[in-house]
């Protein structure tokens, strides 16, 4: 369909390949395949528009104007080093999200953000669903509260991957690029609504080991109980509740004596006793595993 359309708009784009065009002189369509294209708003009549848009879907492009903030922080992160009135920025750390394409507008989300936080918070927009936020100084609301509060009042889900704290701004750019990349592995992996850098590291890790040492992994330490769903759920939720029989057995709705059973269960197939901090570690990483290669 792209080639057809191509044959008839020249000017057609995809989003991802337009950095170094004018956007705003462009009309943007997202297809059945999701995939964000442009049309050169003067080759497009109001009829040839009436007409995409009947099997494309309008996309909205419009960004807020940066203020003066923001715009100093694009120039840090640009430039690699600080500018001279950036001196009493001492500790910093940015905070990636998204939400899904095309159910909220920027400016909305800003508006909602600023509204939260006690002062003014810069964001740094990748595109028009996601971006980054950047804390100059520690909040007293946690990420969690914020998450809570955005969906409440906006009804779209927003998630959150929250950098940690950085003192030397000639490291922006680096850590700018390793947030915006880490951000979206790890919301992609977890689900979670809020997930901290520490939090992340055991799925970073399994994102970058070797292929082929990450296809054995599960196997190695699974063994017969891989394709086992049930009783894996059961103690990949054992791990997430601290090993605590008691708060597992309530999350699964489950009697402790069922519980126990699947535990000594796997203990006894694998080999493995989960009941311990450094064996469910293993585990741990062998279910990340698992996941990441189905």
């Amino acid at each position: 369909m792209i080639k057809k359309l191509q044959a008839i708009f020249p000017s057609l784009t995809a989003l991802a390949d337009a950095n170094h065009v004018d956007k705003n002189t462009y009309k943007w369509f997202i297809t059945a395949e999701n995939e964000v294209i442009g049309i050169k708003k003067h080759e497009l009549t109001e009829k040839n528009t009436l007409l995409l848009s009947a099997f494309l879907t309008p996309y909205k492009t419009w960004l807020p104007q940066k203020t003066l903030k923001e715009q100093q922080w694009t120039q840090i992160i640009e430039n690699n080093e600080p500018p001279d009135d950036s001196k009493n920025i001492n500790a910093y750390r940015f905070i990636y999200f998204c939400f899904p394409l095309n159910k909220l507008e920027p400016s909305a989300f800003k508006e909602a953000i600023h509204a939260i936080f006690t002062r003014e918070v810069p964001i740094l927009w990748e595109n028009e669903h996601s971006g980054i936020i950047i804390e100059e100084k520690p909040e007293t609301i946690s990420y969690e509260q914020i998450v809570e509060v955005l969906m409440s009042d906006l009804y779209v889900k927003i998630n959150f991957y929250v950098g940690s704290y950085c003192s030397d701004l000639r490291m922006a750019r680096q850590y700018y690029q390793t947030v915006l990349t880490d951000g979206k592995i790890v919301l992609e992996q977890t689900g979670k609504a809020v997930v901290s850098c520490i939090d992340a590291i055991p799925y970073l890790f399994i994102d970058r080991t070797d292929h082929d040492f990450l296809v054995n992994i599960p196997e190695i330490v699974l063994k017969e109980v891989i394709d086992d769903d049930q009783l894996l759920q059961t103690i990949e939720t054992f791990i997430h509740c601290n090993l605590n029989i008691s708060i597992t057995a309530k999350k699964l709705y489950l009697h402790r004596n069922s519980l126990q059973y699947r535990v000594d269960k796997f203990i006894e197939k694998t080999g493995i006793d989960i009941r311990q901090f450094h064996q469910a570690m293993t585990v741990q990483l062998a279910l990340l595993a698992k996941k990441y290669m189905d």
